[in-house]
């Protein structure tokens, strides 16, 4: 969590303990963070100031988190902080003592957290502390007695592992197995995992056997966490300990064909899916689909072809059949070959009437009649997905195609306006919406409005419970007040409730936790009785200043910004993808770096892209590239997402199609979602924000992008 409106002093009325730019660097985790901190407590303390203790906090926490137990210990036991952080001070006092080799002085700390009856998040990390500075002391029996319940409040591996070295020590070997095995299986790549496997599996008497079930799952886990190498030393450890049937040497060889290839090992891949293929049919076709699915992501689309249908026709009744024939339609569509097409999601629907993409098979039927210009079967294969999967995703854009392709057929604006309107009445935030907008202004009828009144900020009291969040902002403690935010949103049942608390966020300036309580709580008075005071949390202004000023220098619309920033972090500062992807506005740091390069900048650390207003800069330093060299938001988005480079090929091959056909047809799925959001969400904050009055008009049709331009 951020806490960004706070850290930038925006808040009226909050006197800050310490200086913004303290506050900032400690959210951005600088190096020089506990250097300042230091520097303003010894100022402070020169001076005889009030908040000594306060600071002290800060300072004692930085140095505990670089590792500098001891002095840490000497900042906290100096300075006693203010009362309302007392429980606070005693827990990270506690840690010092702890990790500065005092374990029963720990223990008696953070006794003292939990005498204080703190705040639930801050108990149950003081009581599973408790009991690790009580085992540490040698006090096993007090150990247990606290890391029973902490452990089943918050089974993590630390808990169990600590908790089942208590149980050992107080004579409850069976409990002490059953934590250990649960911490070996369950956490395979957590330190305490090898401890816990060395403890079960050596000695003169094992405690437990790991056989060919707990060793699968165990380089199961490995595999999930990108650690290739582990499984297969988990496998090498079950092949040795063990005698493999042959269906158990088949999975075996699937999961070792798995680490290979994360292992770039290819041709020892290969050979390990060559056994797999051989195995029980569970285990074959699961192979067969590592095959195939290989040939996809290679974008050799005959081969892929081929191996789809072959695991249709071969594994019906397992998940890989219904997979293959799925993308044979699908490698049909992207082929081309629409007729085929047809046929092959018309045989797909018939074999699997259970199948989980029932809906986007019948989708892709009515496109590729569509792309045979076979209208009225469009109509008939979406009116089918409607009526069998009325609470899909799917439907807005199914009754936008009905009505458009009569539109296509020559129907008038008499005939399909009323089912534009009614789609812009019941979905109105969605693409399909928009889509059906600009349709009805090229028929020369008015849509409806999509909402009646614009996103209202409602001025609340500040709701007591987030007093506590101010104070642990105040200290710079901001893990610390975000699980105080977040533990108060856990606890709202209602849109009643939700409503003040998300508006108490958004002028607070935390734009992604008032969105996130939104989504949760809001969804159905937003989009459905369309309340205005509902909308505020789903489309803030987040961080106007910095997005204005730098939509200004670069050049873009501020709209599109804003627009991007909520699908690429829904308004929260902190958020990291699995990519690196850092910030509001998801930027890689190889792509900060070009761009601080372009910019005459010096490469920012990873960390600065943290920071709201350095990544909404570059943000808006790269739509704007994008805009001129596509000179579409469409595409913009489109290579926001998937990049320059897709975009162009998949202008040159189908921008001739009108635009919504165009969005239909681009066949990265997660990229088809991206546009369609993005584009809809523009769309919005124009309507809702455009001091000009003027609504946004989008050209159907799609333009050539320059050949010249950004290329990153």
């Amino acid at each position: 969590m951020s806490w960004t409106g706070l850290v930038a002093g925006l808040v009226a009325g909050v006197a800050l303990g310490q200086s913004p730019a303290t506050l900032e660097a400690v959210r951005l985790h600088k190096s020089e963070a506990a250097s300042l901190a230091r520097d303003e407590l010894a100022a402070c303390v020169a001076k005889k100031c009030p908040d000594a203790g306060r600071l002290a906090l800060l300072a004692g926490t930085l140095a505990l988190s670089d590792g500098q137990a001891a002095e840490a210990r000497e900042l906290l036991s100096a300075h006693p902080a203010p009362a309302a952080l007392a429980p606070y001070h005693a827990f990270y006092l506690g840690q010092a003592r702890f990790y500065a080799g005092d374990p029963v002085g720990a223990a008696a700390d953070f006794a003292r957290v939990l005498e204080a009856q703190p705040p639930a998040q801050l108990a149950a990390r003081a009581r599973a502390r408790l009991g690790e500075s009580l085992l540490e002391a040698g006090k096993a029996k007090e150990a247990s007695a606290v890391l029973e319940g902490a452990a089943k409040a918050m089974p993590t591996a630390e808990l169990l592992y600590q908790r089942g070295v208590s149980r050992g020590a107080s004579g409850n070997r069976a409990g002490q197995v059953a934590d250990l095995l649960a911490v070996a299986l369950r956490f395979p790549t957590h330190p305490y995992a090898d401890d816990a496997v060395k403890w079960l599996t050596e000695g003169k008497k094992p405690a437990a056997k790991l056989g060919f079930a707990e060793r699968t799952r165990r380089a199961d886990g490995f595999l999930d966490a990108g650690a290739s190498q582990r499984a297969l030393d988990e496998l090498e450890a079950l092949e040795k300990g063990l005698k493999l049937a042959k269906p158990q040497q088949a999975k075996v060889a699937l999961l070792r064909a798995q680490a290979f290839f994360g292992l770039k090992r290819l041709e020892d891949a290969e050979k390990a899916l060559a056994v797999a293929e051989k195995g029980p049919p569970d285990v074959a076709s699961e192979a067969a689909l590592v095959v195939a699915r290989r040939a996809l992501r290679s974008d050799d689309n005959v081969r892929a072809r081929t191996l789809m249908a072959a695991l249709d026709a071969k594994y019906p009744s397992q998940a890989a059949g219904d997979e293959g024939a799925f993308f044979a339609g699908w490698l049909d569509l992207q082929g081309g070959r629409f007729a085929d097409a047809v046929k092959s999601f018309g045989a797909f629907d018939t074999r699997y009437p259970r199948s989980r993409r029932r809906d986007e098979g019948l989708w892709f039927r009515a496109l590729a009649h569509l792309r045979l210009e076979e209208y009225a079967k469009a109509r008939t294969t979406l009116e089918s997905l409607v009526d069998a999967f009325p609470r899909s995703s799917m439907v807005p854009q199914a009754r936008y195609w009905v009505a458009r392709s009569r539109e296509l057929e020559g129907a008038k604006a008499d005939v399909v306006g009323p089912a534009y309107d009614a789609l812009i009445t019941s979905a109105p935030a969605s693409f399909y919406a928009l889509m059906a907008a600009e349709r009805l202004k090229e028929l020369g009828r008015t849509p409806p409005v999509h909402f009646p009144l614009p996103p209202k900020q409602l001025e609340l009291p500040r709701p007591p419970e987030l007093e506590l969040a101010m104070e642990l902002t105040r200290a710079g403690l901001f893990r610390d007040a975000a699980d105080e935010v977040e533990a108060h949103a856990a606890r709202l049942r209602t849109a009643d409730q939700a409503l003040p608390f998300a508006h108490a966020l958004l002028k607070l300036g935390e734009y992604g936790q008032a969105h996130a309580v939104a989504a949760r709580y809001l969804w159905g008075r937003a989009f459905g009785s369309r309340e205005p005071d509902a909308l505020a949390a789903f489309y803030p202004r987040a961080f106007s200043n910095a997005v204005e000023q730098a939509a200004a220098q670069a050049k873009v619309d501020p709209f599109l910004v804003w627009a991007i920033m909520r699908r690429e972090s829904a308004f929260r500062p902190e958020v990291m993808s699995a990519a690196d992807a850092r910030g509001l506005m998801q930027i890689i740091p190889p792509t900060a770096t070009a761009i601080a390069e372009r910019l005459s900048e010096p490469a920012p650390a990873p960390a600065d892209l943290f920071s709201p207003e350095r990544n909404i800069r570059y943000g808006a330093w790269y739509l704007s590239r994008l805009m001129e060299r596509f000179g579409h938001p469409v595409l913009a988005a489109a290579a926001y997402n998937a990049g320059p480079g897709p975009t162009v090929k998949w202008t040159q091959e189908r921008g001739t199609l009108p635009l919504d056909l165009f969005v239909e047809t681009i066949p990265f799925k997660e990229t088809r979602g991206y546009v369609k959001q993005v584009v809809a969400d523009l769309f919005l904050y124009h309507a809702f924000y455009d001091a000009n009055g003027k609504g946004l008009r989008l050209s159907l049709k799609v333009p050539e992008p320059s050949v010249e331009g950004v290329t990153f």
